[in-house]
This record gives C-alpha cells, structure tokens and sequence, in this order.
C-alpha cells in the first residue's frame, strides 16, 4: 500500500492525441506530468532530492531548506518540505504570478523576494542565486537543492523515460522536452541510452534563452528557457533543437484545450508547436512523445486571458479558434507580394 501523497508522483498518465495537429502524419503521445499531486513534473526531482538528503543525512529535523524558483519547483519543495515537516525559504522575483505565491504560502513555505535584478547581468536569476547563498550564510543548519546543478534533478528522470518505454514498450521514435534546468532532458536522455534505444531527442527552448546559445531577449511565459547555460547541461544531450516564441506557447495552449480538453501550462504549448514546426522533417507514422510539464490553471491570467494576449501580442482572435486561424493562414498566401 502507498503511505502519503508523495507516493503518488509518477506513473502519470500517457495518452494519444488524435485531434490537434491532424495534418501531421505522426502518432502522437503526451505524458501528462499534471497528474502529479502538486501539478508538475518537478515534483519528481523535487521529492527525490529531498529524500536523497534526508537519507544520506544532509537533511535533519532542523535543517532550513532554500531554493530560488518562481514556480513549478518551488512548489514541489514546498510540498515535500510540508510532507517532512521541514522549514523551507524559496527565493522569488517580481515576476511571480499571485497563485504561485498563494500556492507556495499554502503549503507553508516562506517567500523571499528580491526586487531587483542582478546589475552585472539584469537578470532576476543571479539576483535570486546571490540572495540564497547570503541566507546559507544566515542559516548555517540549511541545505540547497540547486536545481541547476544537483544530479539528482536529471537521476529522478530516469523514471519518467522508464514510465514511457514501458508504455510503448521501446516503440518511441521521438522524444519532445522543454528545457530550463536541462534536468528532464538529461535525465531522459540517459535512460534512452542506457536501454539502447534510437529515440531522437528534441530540446524545445525559448527564443531568447541562452541554454544552446543565440541571443538573450525578453521572454513573457515562464518555466522553459534560461538565461545562463545551466550546469547539468551536456553537449550531446539532445539530437535537434527548436526555438519557440511566447506567441507559439500560447497557441499551443489554446489549441491543445480547444481540441483536445487538455488544460497545460505554457511550455506544454510550445512542445506542442515545435512539431509544427519541424513536421515536415518527420517521418510518416512515426511514434512521437510529448513530455507537457504542467497544468494550466496557473496561467488562467496570462496565456487563457483574451486581455492579457491583446495587451502583450495585439489582436491574435485565431487562438481561440483553429478554423480561424487556417482562414488567416489563408489570406497571407493569397495575399499580394509587399502588402500586408
């Protein structure tokens, strides 16, 4: 018998998407890591450290755990601290949406907030690195999970990969991941070859991310890129690499609730938009799995608001509506060299 809500995380569901992206010839498959009780699939990396050092003594009665995220990590810990009965700080910047912060105070964590960013880079992440090790200063008794670094991260990803060839015993021709701390990807790629399998990997980033290189920009939607190369990163990690926009996370999202009910959180929609993208690189009949990491109740303000989309990207109806948008698709083909 399973003890605890911890013992829920994994074995989530993986199912087939007949409806969205029909005229792609490819079977499609997602993992649906929304299924695990805290909404992600970093309660798994987020539980197996936590365990890993509560085993090996890292982790005692006292220990203050502080962690730097702005979303679904911090969440995992946060759960996982309240399981073990542990205090834990989690580090957050401006950039926080309300219902993370509700979320993460519900399960007891307490929020630290830097409010500007790191003057050297501008960027809130060394901001928020910086103002974690100044509190391990503070707290001597206190443990640091570094996401960005900790092997455990890509170790408790071996299962999720386990979890698909067990589904669809070895028959997975591809394998689409978001990439932030590389965790997923490295811990999915390992799996792959140590069971010898010809998976090609495809690490789906955000333009404007500097984990494969390109140049930094602005980015609106959360939980995919980075603005440092982080340190779990290996060359080699991944087959193929495609950027996609904040403008793609969203239309993913729209499309994949619109036609399929999936409700996923935006780097879900951009996984699901970088076979768009490279569809016609596939082959027919291929086996092709999408990894969606999150669920979209958390981005009911954002990427579900009509509000907020016109505010950030103009008057985009089409999302809403697939007809729409092949109707608008359309238009530009038809439509006269030079105008627009």
């Amino acid at each position: 018998m399973n003890i605890g809500v911890l013992s829920t995380i994994g074995q989530t569901p993986l199912i087939e998407l007949t409806r969205v992206l029909e005229e792609v010839p490819v079977r499609l498959f997602a993992k649906l890591e929304s299924f695990n009780p805290g909404g992600s699939s970093k309660d798994r990396p987020a539980s197996f450290i936590i365990r890993q050092g509560i085993a090996n003594g890292t982790i005692g009665p006292d220990t203050v755990v502080i962690e730097s995220s702005s979303g679904n990590m911090g969440i995992g810990l946060a759960q996982a601290c309240a399981y073990y009965g542990l205090r834990f700080i989690c580090v957050i910047d401006p950039k926080t949406t309300l219902q993370n912060r509700q979320i993460l105070r519900t399960y007891g964590a307490e929020l630290d907030l830097v409010t500007q960013p790191d003057p050297r880079t501008g960027e809130f992440l060394q901001a928020r690195i910086d103002r974690v090790r100044a509190l391990r200063y503070k707290y001597p008794c206190s443990f640091w999970p570094n996401q960005y670094a900790n092997e455990h991260n890509a170790q408790a990803h071996h299962q999720t990969m386990k979890e698909i060839i067990t589904e669809l015993k070895g028959d997975v021709d591809y394998l689409f991941v978001s990439t932030s701390t590389c965790g997923t990807l490295r811990g999915c790629r390992e799996q792959i070859r140590e069971q010898k399998l010809k998976t090609k990997v495809v690490a789906v980033d955000a333009l404007g991310s500097l984990i494969f290189g390109g140049e930094k920009a602005k980015r609106l939607i959360p939980g995919h890129g980075a603005a440092v190369r982080p340190k779990l990163f290996l060359s080699g990690m991944a087959d193929q690499v495609v950027h996609v926009s904040d403008l793609d996370c969203i239309t993913g999202c729209r499309h994949l609730v619109r036609r399929e009910a999936i409700l996923a959180g935006g780097s879900s929609g951009g996984v699901l938009m970088s076979i768009e993208k490279i569809k016609h690189e596939l082959p027919a009949g291929a086996s092709c799995v999408l990894i969606l990491p999150d669920r979209g109740e958390r981005y009911l303000d954002t990427i579900y608001s009509n509000e907020w989309v016109r505010e950030h990207f103009g008057d985009v109806e089409y999302l809403w509506n697939p007809e729409r948008l092949q109707e608008c698709e359309m238009e530009t083909e038809m439509a006269p060299t030079g105008s627009y």
